[in-house]
């Protein structure tokens, strides 16, 4: 491996804008291949996947090193620790020169015993998950440190899982897909300049996130409402299941993620979509006028590590407390839109009981839940080639 000193300081710039500054690791590479435009793909697949591997296993690198990085020097002395655990030989230079490559990976073995340090997490996330998950725990985790893959899901309204694979293929991605017609790049790539991608074909769409929409199985003409909307990824897969025909109102409490969806709807070819901000008067006018509702509720998210794993370094276990009240308050508040005899879905991208099936429980054995029953639910703990951490639980309204 030839290493470019004008790559490395852009890394540890990227990694100092992450941990310093608490800029979100995705934002933060994005912001530096913006203002690098010329650099070529190598480059920023580069720069990419080493910032985004650092920062997975940050904990394990900074306790090799023996403290947590605070300058320049010390950055480089983490990516030479990373690099080295990538099997690599390290050059001869400066900034290397305080290394030991065999007392690196004698370190890492001695280590591996931890589970904290091994997989890289926090003090408090590892209590958290052991307490709630037993001895789920530990291959949960291992299995979130995982690279994430690249899911499509083919748009129904205009492809199929043949001719988008065969689309790709021609566009020159390789692809697979499963029994659910997910499709998976077998490398990542940028895909938003593909005429197959502006044509509307497919989004992309995580392999788990693909199930919920038909877990909530909205028949055509009929009205559906998906309450926490953001940029509207599962909107679209249920006006497809729907046959663009029907109606979906589509809400968020961010106008410029329903901005977003409007564009995607557009692209996508979908027509039955409509997009309001919600607030005490969104509610009140659609009471009981749903036939179906998707709450896709806020959460931890940490059933989401593998594509995003700056967030265990970033979130908290009051952030964690402080969701689960605003998940409760959903709930209990916009099931009122479901109509009697009407469906709702509850989904979170947590692999948490207490975000997921407990908030279930709390709600129906509430007040408001008493005119409800649960159908069915489904946890799908993080698999290391396949889905992210997710739940989703089916209730109708009697």
């Amino acid at each position: 491996m030839k290493l470019f000193p004008n790559l490395v300081h852009a890394v540890v710039s990227v990694l100092q804008d992450i941990f310093e500054k608490n800029t979100q690791a995705d934002k933060a590479i994005q912001n530096l291949l913006k203002s690098n435009p010329k650099w070529g793909s190598r480059d920023r697949r580069f720069l990419a996947d080493t910032s985004y591997s650092v920062v997975r296993w940050y904990r394990l690198y900074h306790e090799i090193l023996g403290h947590e990085p605070s300058s320049q020097e010390s950055w480089w002395e983490i990516l030479g620790i990373h690099w080295t655990l990538q099997g690599e030989t390290l050059p001869p230079i400066e900034e290397f020169k305080s290394l030991n490559q065999k007392t690196i990976k004698a370190k890492q073995k001695e280590l591996s015993s931890v589970l904290k340090i091994k997989e890289s997490i926090p003090d408090w996330l590892d209590e958290l998950g052991s307490n709630e998950l037993g001895s789920a725990w530990s291959e949960c985790i291992t299995n979130l440190n995982a690279p994430q893959e690249v899911n499509l899901r083919v748009n129904t309204l205009k492809s199929n899982v043949k001719d988008c694979i065969r689309t790709l293929a021609e566009e020159g991605h390789e692809t697979t897909s499963d029994e659910n017609n997910c499709i998976t790049l077998i490398k990542r790539a940028k895909l938003s300049h593909l005429k197959s991608f502006n044509k509307g074909y497919f989004e992309v769409q995580d392999r788990g996130s693909q199930l919920i929409a038909p877990y909530l199985n909205p028949k055509t003409n009929s009205v559906v409402i998906d309450a926490c909307a953001g940029a509207g990824g599962k909107s679209l897969h249920l006006a497809a299941l729907m046959k663009n025909k029907g109606k979906i109102v589509s809400m968020d409490v961010h106008n410029y993620k329903l901005k977003e969806l409007q564009k995607r709807a557009k692209r996508a070819g979908v027509s039955i979509i409509k997009t309001t901000l919600i607030n005490d008067e969104t509610l009140n006018t659609y009471s009981q006028k749903a036939d179906y509702l998707l709450l896709d509720v806020p959460c931890s998210g940490l059933g989401t590590l593998k594509r995003n794993p700056g967030a265990k370094w970033q979130m908290s276990l009051s952030f964690i407390n402080e969701i689960k009240k605003v998940q409760q308050t959903i709930i209990n508040t916009y099931s009122d839109m479901v109509k009697k005899g009407g469906y709702f879905v509850y989904a979170t991208c947590s692999v948490l009981p207490s975000e997921n099936q407990k908030q279930v429980n709390q709600f129906l054995s509430s007040k408001q839940g008493s005119e409800f029953k649960l159908i069915n639910d489904q946890s799908i703990l993080p698999q290391k080639n396949s889905f992210d951490g997710f739940y989703m639980a089916l209730i109708q309204r009697t």
